[in-house]
C-alpha cells in the first residue's frame, strides 16, 4: 500500500518503522529538516521537508494517490487541516491525531464529518482502552472508537446458574441497544443465534451502548454486586479516559493528581471517581489512600520513571495486580523483574491500531477478537448501489456468521433491528467469522458498471 504519514516525531517515526516491516511504500513529511534527514537514514521511507498543511506539500507526498494518510504531528489543528486536505486531494483514506478532547466531543462538534476526516484518533483514549481492557478482563477487547465512543465490547465468563443461563437467546428479551456477539464453549468460538443458549462455562462477547451494558451482563455475571478497588496514580489524559471508561456499577475508582488545578477538572467531568490530590509516587501518600487494599494499581502519570517508582512501591505495600504506562522499548524487560505484572506502552497500541487500517474496498478498520478465535470487528463503509442497500436488514442475506452490531447514520450510533435499512454513507460494525470475510465485502461492494 501505498501511506503518507505526516509528523516525523516520536509516534510518526514508530508508525513509518511499522510499515517498513510489512513493506508498505512509505512517504514521510515533517516541517523540521532534521527529523526527516534522521528518519531517512534509519528508514527505507521517502522524506520530505515542509508544513503538513500546506496543498504544495501534500502534492509533492503524492497524497492524491495514497491508500491511507496518517497525520500525526504534534499539532492538533495542524492534523486535522492536513488529514482533510488529503482527503478532498484524493487519499482513499485520512486519519488525524487530536490530542485535546474537545476535537472528539460530539456534543458540541461534529469536527470528524465536518472536515471528511476517517478518523480522528486520540493516542491518550486508545491506552486507556488498553489499560481498561487488561483491568475487565485479560482477554476481552475494547473497541469503543469504532462507533465513535458510543458501543462498547465486553467479554463475560458464566460461572454460575443464573438466569439467563439455559435459556434462548431469543427469549431473554434483551434491550434493543444490546447484541450478543459470541460464544466460547469447548475451545471453539461461533457468532451467537437466536436459537443458542448459555451453558455454565461459557464465555460471551456481549456488544451494546454503554447505557444498557451492565442490565445485559447481570443476566450471566453472579459477581454483579461486588465492585473491584481500582486506584490510578496520574490525572493525565490517559488517566482521564480511563477512570471514565471504568465508571459505572462495578469499579470503585480513586484517581490521584498532583495538580490541583487539574483535580477540580477531574471532579467536574467524572461522575463516580473519587478525586485525590496527591502525588501517587511518594509511599505515604499511597499508604494514605490504602492502596495496599486495591484490587488494581495503575500508574499512568506523563513519566516512565514516576510510573515504575510508583508501581513498585504500590507492589510492596500489598496492592494485588499492578499495571503502568511505559513508553520508552528498552525498559520493557526491567519492569517485568519489578512485580508490574503488565506493561502497555503506546508505540503499541497505535501500531495496532494502524495496522488495522491497512485494508481495501469497503473495509475501513479490522479489529481482531483477541484470543476469542477467527472472529473480527470489522467498520464497513455503506456504498451506492452496494447490494446491502437493496432491502431492509432481515431480508439481507448475509452469511451466517456475521452480526451486524451498529449502524453509523449522520454521526449517530444506534444498534439496528430487524426492519432498519442501511443507506450510502452509512458505517456499519460488524462481527464477522473470518471465513466468510470474503462473502460480506462482497454485499458491501458496489458493482462494477
Amino acid at each position: 500500500m501505498r501511506i503518507v504519514v505526516l509528523g516525523a516525531g516520536t509516534v510518526g517515526g514508530s508508525i513509518a518503522s511499522l510499515l517498513c516491516l510489512h513493506r508498505h511504500s512509505v512517504t514521510v513529511v515533517d516541517i523540521d529538516g532534521d527529523n526527516v534527514r534522521r528518519i531517512n537514514d534509519t528508514l527505507d521511507v521517502r522524506g520530505i521537508t515542509g508544513s503538513a498543511s500546506q496543498s504544495s506539500i501534500l502534492f509533492q507526498a503524492g497524497v492524491g494517490s495514497a491508500d491511507l494518510c496518517l497525520a500525526v504531528t504534534g499539532d492538533d489543528e495542524a492534523n486535522i487541516v492536513a488529514a482533510s486536505m488529503s482527503k478532498a486531494m484524493g487519499a482513499r483514506r485520512a486519519v488525524a491525531r487530536v490530542y485535546a478532547p474537545v476535537f472528539r466531543d460530539l456534543s458540541t462538534f461534529d469536527y470528524q464529518r465536518h472536515f471528511g476526516i476517517d478518523r480522528l484518533l486520540s493516542l491518550e483514549h486508545l491506552t486507556a482502552l488498553e489499560l481498561a481492557r487488561g483491568i475487565r478482563h485479560p482477554g476481552s477487547v475494547a473497541v469503543e472508537n469504532l462507533a465513535r465512543g458510543e458501543l462498547e465490547v465486553h467479554e463475560v465468563a458464566v460461572a454460575s446458574d443464573e438466569k439467563g443461563v439455559g435459556k434462548p437467546l431469543k427469549d431473554l428479551s434483551l434491550p434493543p441497544g444490546v447484541r450478543m456477539g459470541s460464544i466460547t464453549r469447548g475451545g471453539k468460538t461461533w457468532i451467537a443465534g437466536a436459537e443458542d443458549k448459555i451453558e455454565i462455562g461459557d464465555r460471551l462477547t456481549i456488544i451494546g451502548m454503554r447505557s444498557e451494558m451492565d442490565e445485559v451482563k447481570s443476566l450471566f455475571c453472579s459477581d454483579r454486586n461486588s465492585k473491584l478497588g481500582v486506584v490510578i496514580a496520574g490525572g493525565g489524559e490517559t488517566g482521564y479516559h480511563l477512570a471514565n471508561a471504568l465508571e459505572g456499577q462495578r469499579f470503585a475508582v480513586v484517581l490521584m493528581e498532583q495538580d490541583r488545578e487539574r483535580c477540580d477538572f477531574l471532579a467536574g467531568h467524572l461522575k463516580s471517581t473519587v478525586v485525590v490530590n496527591q502525588d501517587a509516587t511518594r509511599r505515604a501518600n499511597l499508604e494514605e489512600e490504602r492502596v495496599g487494599s486495591a484490587d488494581v494499581f495503575v500508574a499512568c502519570t506523563g513519566d516512565d520513571e514516576n510510573n515504575i517508582m510508583a508501581s513498585v512501591e504500590a507492589r510492596d505495600i500489598g496492592a494485588e495486580t499492578i499495571m503502568a504506562l511505559v513508553s520508552r522499548p528498552d525498559y520493557a524487560h526491567v519492569v517485568g523483574k519489578l512485580g508490574i505484572d503488565r506493561v502497555v506502552s503506546p508505540r503499541e497500541v497505535i501500531a495496532k491500531q494502524v495496522l488495522g487500517y491497512l485494508t481495501s474496498g469497503p473495509v475501513a478498520s479490522r479489529t481482531h477478537l483477541g484470543d476469542l478465535g477467527d472472529i473480527s470487528v470489522l467498520e464497513l463503509d455503506v456504498l451506492p448501489n452496494a447490494p446491502v442497500t437493496e432491502h431492509v436488514l432481515a431480508s439481507l442475506k448475509l452469511p451466517e456468521q456475521c452480526l451486524i452490531a451498529a449502524v453509523i447514520h449522520e454521526g449517530f450510533a444506534k444498534v439496528p433491528g430487524g426492519h432498519d435499512r442501511l443507506l450510502p454513507g452509512d458505517t456499519v460494525v460488524a462481527l464477522v467469522s473470518d471465513e466468510v470475510i470474503d462473502e460480506v465485502e462482497i454485499m458491501f461492494t458496489a458493482p462494477k458498471s
